[in-house]
Protein backbone atom coordinates (compact mmCIF):
# COMPACT_ATOMS: atom_id res chain seq x y z
CA UNK A 1 0.00 0.00 0.00
CA UNK A 2 1.08 3.45 -1.07
CA UNK A 3 2.64 5.80 1.69
CA UNK A 4 0.52 8.62 1.75
CA UNK A 5 2.62 10.70 5.51
CA UNK A 6 6.56 10.16 5.51
CA UNK A 7 8.10 11.28 8.83
CA UNK A 8 11.97 11.56 8.51
CA UNK A 9 14.07 11.86 11.23
CA UNK A 10 11.76 14.56 13.16
CA UNK A 11 13.20 16.25 16.49
CA UNK A 12 11.39 18.56 18.48
CA UNK A 13 13.46 20.13 20.95
CA UNK A 14 11.66 23.62 22.83
CA UNK A 15 13.57 26.97 24.33
CA UNK A 16 13.26 25.50 27.83
CA UNK A 17 15.42 22.64 26.75
CA UNK A 18 12.91 20.11 27.22
CA UNK A 19 12.78 17.13 24.02
CA UNK A 20 9.22 16.74 22.94
CA UNK A 21 10.37 14.51 20.04
CA UNK A 22 13.25 12.48 19.28
CA UNK A 23 14.23 11.24 15.82
CA UNK A 24 10.65 9.89 14.88
CA UNK A 25 10.14 8.02 11.65
CA UNK A 26 7.27 6.94 10.38
CA UNK A 27 5.27 6.30 7.42
CA UNK A 28 1.41 6.20 7.32
CA UNK A 29 -0.24 3.91 4.34
CA UNK A 30 -2.75 5.64 2.33
CA UNK A 31 -6.41 4.74 3.39
CA UNK A 32 -5.49 3.15 6.87
CA UNK A 33 -6.50 3.55 10.42
CA UNK A 34 -3.56 4.79 12.36
CA UNK A 35 -3.52 5.09 16.23
CA UNK A 36 -0.70 6.80 18.17
CA UNK A 37 -0.81 5.55 21.73
CA UNK A 38 1.06 7.27 24.64
CA UNK A 39 1.15 8.38 28.22
CA UNK A 40 0.42 12.12 28.74
CA UNK A 41 3.41 14.53 27.52
CA UNK A 42 4.86 11.27 25.56
CA UNK A 43 5.15 13.74 22.24
CA UNK A 44 1.48 12.77 20.48
CA UNK A 45 0.26 16.48 19.94
CA UNK A 46 3.53 17.38 19.16
CA UNK A 47 4.10 15.21 16.36
CA UNK A 48 0.73 16.23 14.96
CA UNK A 49 1.26 19.69 15.23
CA UNK A 50 4.81 19.59 13.13
CA UNK A 51 2.80 17.71 10.53
CA UNK A 52 0.20 19.69 10.22
CA UNK A 53 2.41 23.51 10.19
CA UNK A 54 1.27 24.48 13.61
CA UNK A 55 4.71 24.07 15.62
CA UNK A 56 8.24 24.22 14.15
CA UNK A 57 10.40 20.88 13.86
CA UNK A 58 13.86 21.28 15.07
CA UNK A 59 15.01 18.87 12.66
CA UNK A 60 14.08 16.16 10.51
CA UNK A 61 11.22 15.93 7.46
CA UNK A 62 7.91 15.57 6.57
CA UNK A 63 6.25 14.69 3.26
CA UNK A 64 2.00 14.80 2.81
CA UNK A 65 1.43 12.81 -0.46
CA UNK A 66 4.78 14.11 -2.01
CA UNK A 67 4.74 17.43 -0.83
CA UNK A 68 7.39 19.08 1.93
CA UNK A 69 5.63 20.27 4.59
CA UNK A 70 7.84 23.50 4.84
CA UNK A 71 8.76 24.22 0.87
CA UNK A 72 5.13 23.22 -0.21
CA UNK A 73 3.25 24.20 3.04
CA UNK A 74 0.33 25.21 1.23
CA UNK A 75 -0.23 22.18 -1.03
CA UNK A 76 0.74 19.86 2.14
CA UNK A 77 -1.72 22.03 4.46
CA UNK A 78 -4.47 21.25 2.00
CA UNK A 79 -4.50 18.05 2.32
CA UNK A 80 -4.72 17.75 5.93
CA UNK A 81 -7.60 18.03 8.17
CA UNK A 82 -7.27 18.37 11.68
CA UNK A 83 -9.48 18.28 14.68
CA UNK A 84 -7.58 19.24 18.06
CA UNK A 85 -8.14 18.13 21.83
CA UNK A 86 -9.68 22.05 22.37
CA UNK A 87 -13.11 22.80 21.10
CA UNK A 88 -11.90 26.08 19.60
CA UNK A 89 -14.98 27.96 17.43
CA UNK A 90 -16.96 31.15 17.07
CA UNK A 91 -19.50 30.72 19.91
CA UNK A 92 -21.91 33.25 18.78
CA UNK A 93 -21.45 31.66 14.75
CA UNK A 94 -24.30 29.32 13.14
CA UNK A 95 -22.89 25.41 12.48
CA UNK A 96 -23.30 26.22 8.64
CA UNK A 97 -21.49 29.44 8.47
CA UNK A 98 -18.48 27.86 10.76
CA UNK A 99 -18.27 24.82 8.58
CA UNK A 100 -18.13 27.05 5.42
CA UNK A 101 -15.90 29.57 6.53
CA UNK A 102 -13.39 26.84 7.08
CA UNK A 103 -13.80 25.27 4.14
CA UNK A 104 -12.82 29.04 2.70
CA UNK A 105 -9.97 29.17 4.82
CA UNK A 106 -8.22 26.61 2.38
CA UNK A 107 -9.03 28.85 -1.03
CA UNK A 108 -11.61 26.08 -1.84
CA UNK A 109 -14.31 27.79 -3.68
CA UNK A 110 -18.20 27.69 -1.60
CA UNK A 111 -19.58 24.07 -1.62
CA UNK A 112 -23.03 23.76 -0.36
CA UNK A 113 -23.22 20.51 -1.46
CA UNK A 114 -20.44 19.21 0.49
CA UNK A 115 -21.07 21.69 3.03
CA UNK A 116 -24.79 19.90 3.99
CA UNK A 117 -22.80 16.45 3.42
CA UNK A 118 -20.29 16.52 5.54
CA UNK A 119 -23.27 18.48 8.29
CA UNK A 120 -25.67 15.62 7.32
CA UNK A 121 -23.09 12.94 8.09
CA UNK A 122 -22.42 14.20 11.68
CA UNK A 123 -26.11 14.07 12.68
CA UNK A 124 -26.19 18.27 13.39
CA UNK A 125 -28.42 18.91 10.27
CA UNK A 126 -31.56 20.08 12.50
CA UNK A 127 -28.78 22.17 14.36
CA UNK A 128 -27.47 23.81 11.05
CA UNK A 129 -28.62 26.92 12.06
CA UNK A 130 -28.55 27.65 15.62
CA UNK A 131 -25.54 28.82 17.31
CA UNK A 132 -22.72 26.87 18.30
CA UNK A 133 -22.99 28.24 22.16
CA UNK A 134 -26.32 26.13 22.30
CA UNK A 135 -24.70 22.85 21.13
CA UNK A 136 -23.88 20.22 23.47
CA UNK A 137 -20.84 19.36 24.59
CA UNK A 138 -20.85 16.11 22.02
CA UNK A 139 -22.50 17.88 19.18
CA UNK A 140 -19.36 20.78 19.29
CA UNK A 141 -17.00 17.65 19.09
CA UNK A 142 -19.19 16.51 15.96
CA UNK A 143 -18.99 20.37 14.42
CA UNK A 144 -14.55 19.96 15.35
CA UNK A 145 -15.06 16.73 12.94
CA UNK A 146 -17.88 18.93 9.98
CA UNK A 147 -15.12 22.07 9.82
CA UNK A 148 -11.65 19.19 9.96
CA UNK A 149 -13.84 18.03 7.05
CA UNK A 150 -14.68 20.76 5.02
CA UNK A 151 -12.12 21.18 2.90
CA UNK A 152 -12.40 17.72 1.93
CA UNK A 153 -8.68 16.36 3.44
CA UNK A 154 -6.78 12.89 2.21
CA UNK A 155 -5.63 12.84 5.72
CA UNK A 156 -8.03 13.72 8.79
CA UNK A 157 -5.94 13.71 12.15
CA UNK A 158 -8.49 13.05 15.55
CA UNK A 159 -6.55 14.33 18.57
CA UNK A 160 -8.30 12.42 21.48
CA UNK A 161 -11.56 12.84 19.17
CA UNK A 162 -13.81 11.56 21.65
CA UNK A 163 -11.97 13.17 24.78
CA UNK A 164 -14.98 13.88 27.09
CA UNK A 165 -18.15 12.26 25.29
CA UNK A 166 -20.70 9.53 26.28
CA UNK A 167 -20.12 6.03 25.41
CA UNK A 168 -22.89 5.87 23.20
CA UNK A 169 -21.69 9.03 20.82
CA UNK A 170 -17.90 7.62 21.22
CA UNK A 171 -19.67 4.20 19.45
CA UNK A 172 -21.39 6.98 16.49
CA UNK A 173 -17.80 8.39 15.60
CA UNK A 174 -16.10 4.75 15.40
CA UNK A 175 -18.77 4.42 12.70
CA UNK A 176 -18.34 7.71 10.85
CA UNK A 177 -14.28 7.47 11.00
CA UNK A 178 -14.28 3.67 9.48
CA UNK A 179 -16.85 5.20 6.72
CA UNK A 180 -14.45 7.90 5.95
CA UNK A 181 -11.66 5.36 5.76
CA UNK A 182 -13.78 3.72 3.38
CA UNK A 183 -13.92 6.84 1.28
CA UNK A 184 -10.24 6.92 1.02
CA UNK A 185 -9.00 9.63 3.77
CA UNK A 186 -6.22 8.13 6.10
CA UNK A 187 -7.12 8.28 9.79
CA UNK A 188 -4.43 8.86 12.57
CA UNK A 189 -6.02 9.03 16.00
CA UNK A 190 -4.51 9.78 19.64
CA UNK A 191 -6.45 8.17 22.33
CA UNK A 192 -6.28 7.61 25.89
CA UNK A 193 -8.98 5.00 25.29
CA UNK A 194 -6.93 1.89 24.57
CA UNK A 195 -10.43 -0.12 23.76
CA UNK A 196 -10.88 2.36 20.47
CA UNK A 197 -7.44 1.56 18.94
CA UNK A 198 -8.26 -2.11 19.34
CA UNK A 199 -11.85 -1.56 18.15
CA UNK A 200 -10.81 0.21 15.52
CA UNK A 201 -6.45 0.62 14.03
CA UNK A 202 -5.13 -1.40 11.59
CA UNK A 203 -1.35 -0.52 12.45
CA UNK A 204 -0.75 0.68 16.36
CA UNK A 205 2.92 2.78 17.23
CA UNK A 206 3.26 3.52 20.64
CA UNK A 207 5.41 6.72 21.80
CA UNK A 208 7.00 7.20 25.11
CA UNK A 209 8.99 10.02 26.29
CA UNK A 210 8.88 11.65 22.45
CA UNK A 211 10.51 8.11 21.03
CA UNK A 212 8.61 6.04 18.44
CA UNK A 213 9.38 2.56 20.57
CA UNK A 214 6.88 0.71 18.38
CA UNK A 215 5.19 0.64 15.14
CA UNK A 216 3.21 -2.60 14.50
CA UNK A 217 0.04 -4.19 12.78
CA UNK A 218 -2.42 -4.60 15.03
CA UNK A 219 -3.19 -8.52 15.07
CA UNK A 220 -0.13 -9.23 14.73
CA UNK A 221 0.89 -7.06 17.68
CA UNK A 222 -1.71 -8.92 19.33
CA UNK A 223 -0.03 -12.19 18.05
CA UNK A 224 3.14 -11.34 19.00
CA UNK A 225 2.97 -9.51 22.67
CA UNK A 226 -0.37 -11.16 24.03
CA UNK A 227 0.21 -13.16 26.60
CA UNK A 228 -2.21 -15.63 27.59
CA UNK A 229 -2.91 -17.41 30.76
CA UNK A 230 -4.67 -20.86 31.73
CA UNK A 231 -6.78 -20.98 35.03
CA UNK A 232 -7.40 -24.41 36.17
CA UNK A 233 -10.07 -25.44 38.64
CA UNK A 234 -8.95 -27.58 41.25
CA UNK A 235 -10.50 -30.70 42.56
CA UNK A 236 -8.67 -30.09 46.09
CA UNK A 237 -6.85 -27.57 46.83
CA UNK A 238 -3.52 -27.71 47.27
CA UNK A 239 -1.38 -26.17 50.59
CA UNK A 240 1.40 -25.10 48.18
CA UNK A 241 2.88 -25.71 44.63
CA UNK A 242 3.62 -29.96 43.78
CA UNK A 243 7.63 -30.81 43.59
CA UNK A 244 8.64 -30.95 40.00
CA UNK A 245 6.29 -28.39 38.92
CA UNK A 246 7.96 -25.30 36.69
CA UNK A 247 7.28 -21.85 39.11
CA UNK A 248 8.15 -19.89 36.63
CA UNK A 249 5.22 -19.50 34.77
CA UNK A 250 2.97 -21.56 36.83
CA UNK A 251 1.19 -19.25 40.35
CA UNK A 252 -1.16 -21.01 42.85
CA UNK A 253 -3.80 -18.52 44.37
CA UNK A 254 -3.61 -17.51 47.67
CA UNK A 255 -6.36 -20.30 48.87
CA UNK A 256 -5.28 -23.03 46.54
CA UNK A 257 -8.02 -23.44 44.23
CA UNK A 258 -6.32 -22.02 41.29
CA UNK A 259 -3.41 -22.88 39.24
CA UNK A 260 -2.54 -20.38 36.52
CA UNK A 261 -0.46 -21.00 33.83
CA UNK A 262 1.00 -17.94 31.64
CA UNK A 263 2.22 -18.52 28.27
CA UNK A 264 3.15 -17.05 24.71
CA UNK A 265 0.38 -17.77 22.29
CA UNK A 266 2.70 -19.28 19.89
CA UNK A 267 4.19 -22.43 20.65
CA UNK A 268 1.09 -23.15 23.18
CA UNK A 269 -0.57 -26.45 22.40
CA UNK A 270 3.02 -27.58 23.20
CA UNK A 271 3.30 -25.78 26.71
CA UNK A 272 -0.01 -26.53 27.73
CA UNK A 273 -0.17 -30.57 26.89
CA UNK A 274 3.11 -30.80 28.83
CA UNK A 275 1.78 -29.11 32.20
CA UNK A 276 -1.28 -31.37 31.44
CA UNK A 277 0.91 -34.10 31.77
CA UNK A 278 2.85 -32.67 34.78
CA UNK A 279 -0.33 -32.62 36.70
CA UNK A 280 -1.57 -35.69 36.22
CA UNK A 281 1.87 -37.43 36.82
CA UNK A 282 1.66 -34.82 40.12
CA UNK A 283 -1.92 -36.82 41.31
CA UNK A 284 -3.39 -32.92 40.62
CA UNK A 285 -6.96 -33.15 39.04
CA UNK A 286 -8.88 -30.22 38.10
CA UNK A 287 -13.25 -29.36 37.27
CA UNK A 288 -12.89 -26.54 35.32
CA UNK A 289 -10.85 -24.27 33.03
CA UNK A 290 -10.42 -21.19 31.24
CA UNK A 291 -8.50 -18.72 29.16
CA UNK A 292 -7.91 -15.05 28.72
CA UNK A 293 -5.62 -13.04 26.69
CA UNK A 294 -3.75 -9.66 27.08
CA UNK A 295 -5.94 -7.35 25.90
CA UNK A 296 -3.80 -4.06 23.93
CA UNK A 297 -4.02 -2.09 27.24
CA UNK A 298 -1.64 -4.55 29.00
CA UNK A 299 0.56 -4.34 26.36
CA UNK A 300 0.70 -1.25 26.07
CA UNK A 301 1.44 -0.78 29.56
CA UNK A 302 3.74 -3.18 29.81
CA UNK A 303 5.26 -1.39 26.93
CA UNK A 304 5.30 1.68 28.58
CA UNK A 305 6.09 0.33 32.13
CA UNK A 306 9.70 -1.14 31.04
CA UNK A 307 10.82 1.64 28.87
CA UNK A 308 10.29 4.17 31.91
CA UNK A 309 12.62 2.21 34.00
CA UNK A 310 15.68 2.72 31.48
CA UNK A 311 18.63 0.36 31.20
Amino acid sequence: MQDILAISNLSKTYASGFVALKNVNLAIRRGEIFALLGPNGAGKTTLINIVCGIVNASAGRVNVDGHDIVRDYRAARALIGLVPQELTTDAFESVWNTVSFSRGLFGKSANPAHVGKVIKALSLWEKKDNKIITLSGGMKRRLMIAKALSHEPQILFLDEPTAGVDVELRRDMWQLVRGLRDTGVTIILTTHYIEEAEEMADRIGIISKGELILVEEKNELMRKLGKKQLTLQLQRPLAQMPPGLDPRDLALSSDGSELTYTYDAQGARIGIAELLKDLADSGIQFKDLHTTQSSLEDIFVSLVTDRSKGP
